[in-house]
C-alpha cells in the first residue's frame, strides 16, 4: 500500500489508506489480523492450519490462496509479503496494537522513561480484536491482558508519585475492568482517594473489593490493603 497505510485491530478492525478507511472482505481481515500477531512471519502451510484448523489441508490452502487474492484487492501495493514459503505483513503498514505493545512493553521492561502517559493508557484499555472469537486469538488476547495490566499498574503508580491523581485513577480502574479480582490496581486506587483526602471513596472502594473477594473465592484482601482504611471506619 502507498505511505500512510494503517492497520487498527485494537479496536474494531479497520485498514485506512491515506487517510481513507478501506474496505477489506472478512477473509483477508482474519488474515492480516493474524499476520500482525505474528511480526516475525509464519510459513504458509502453518497459517493455513491455524486460521482453518477445521478444514483438511487442501481446502485450507484453498482458503488462503483465496484469503491472498482478496488481500491484494486492500490496495494499489500488496499489504502481503510472501518470501519463500513464509507469509509477513508488508512492512509498509503500520498497526496501531504494534507501537502499543512496543510502549507497554518498554516501560514494564524500565527500558524507557515514561512515554505518553495519558495517551497509552487510553491504548491500554482497548480489548485485542473485540467481537472475534476465533480460536487462534484466544492466547494473544491472554498476553496483551497481561502485559497491559502491568502498563497500567506501572503508569498508575508513576502518575501517583506525580500527584496527579485522575491519571491515576483512571489507570488503575482501566486494570481493574481487566482483572477486578487482583489487588494491586483497588490499592492504587485506594491509596490515591486518600492522597486526595477522599476518605469516603478510599472505604468504598476498599469495602467493594473485599465483598468481591467473599462473594467469588471466599477470601479477604491483603493485611496491606486493610492497613490503609482500618482506622478510617470499623471493619
Amino acid at each position: 500500500m502507498s505511505q500512510g497505510a494503517h492497520l487498527e485491530i485494537l479496536r474494531p478492525f479497520q485498514v485506512t489508506c491515506g487517510g481513507r478507511r478501506v474496505a477489506v472482505s472478512h477473509a483477508a481481515q482474519r488474515l492480516l489480523a493474524f499476520l500482525a500477531l505474528h511480526r516475525e512471519g509464519m510459513d504458509r502451510r502453518a497459517v493455513a492450519e491455524q486460521l482453518w484448523p477445521d478444514c483438511t489441508p487442501c481446502r485450507a490452502a484453498a482458503n488462503l490462496r483465496s484469503a491472498l487474492c482478496q488481500g491484494r484487492r486492500v490496495g494499489p501495493v500488496p499489504p502481503i509479503d510472501s518470501l519463500d514459503h513464509s507469509l509477513t505483513l508488508a512492512t509498509s503498514f503500520s498497526v496501531d496494537f504494534h507501537d502499543a505493545w512496543d510502549a507497554a512493553y518498554r516501560l514494564v521492561s524500565g527500558e524507557c522513561k515514561l512515554p505518553d502517559g495519558d495517551g497509552l493508557v487510553a491504548d491500554l484499555s482497548q480489548v485485542l480484536l473485540p467481537g472475534w472469537d476465533d480460536e487462534w486469538l484466544l492466547l494473544h488476547r491472554e498476553r496483551w491482558d497481561q502485559l497491559r495490566l502491568y502498563a497500567l499498574e506501572a503508569l498508575a503508580q508513576h502518575f501517583q508519585t506525580e500527584g496527579r491523581h485522575l491519571s491515576a485513577l483512571q489507570a488503575s480502574l482501566a486494570a481493574v475492568s481487566i482483572d477486578p479480582f487482583r489487588e494491586t490496581p483497588h490499592r492504587i486506587a485506594v491509596e490515591v482517594h486518600l492522597a486526595e483526602g477522599n476518605v469516603a471513596s478510599a472505604v468504598k472502594r476498599y469495602q467493594e473489593y473485599r465483598r468481591l473477594l467473599q462473594a467469588e473465592l471466599q477470601v479477604a484482601p491483603s493485611p496491606q490493603l486493610t492497613r490503609l482504611v482500618r482506622d478510617l471506619t470499623p471493619m
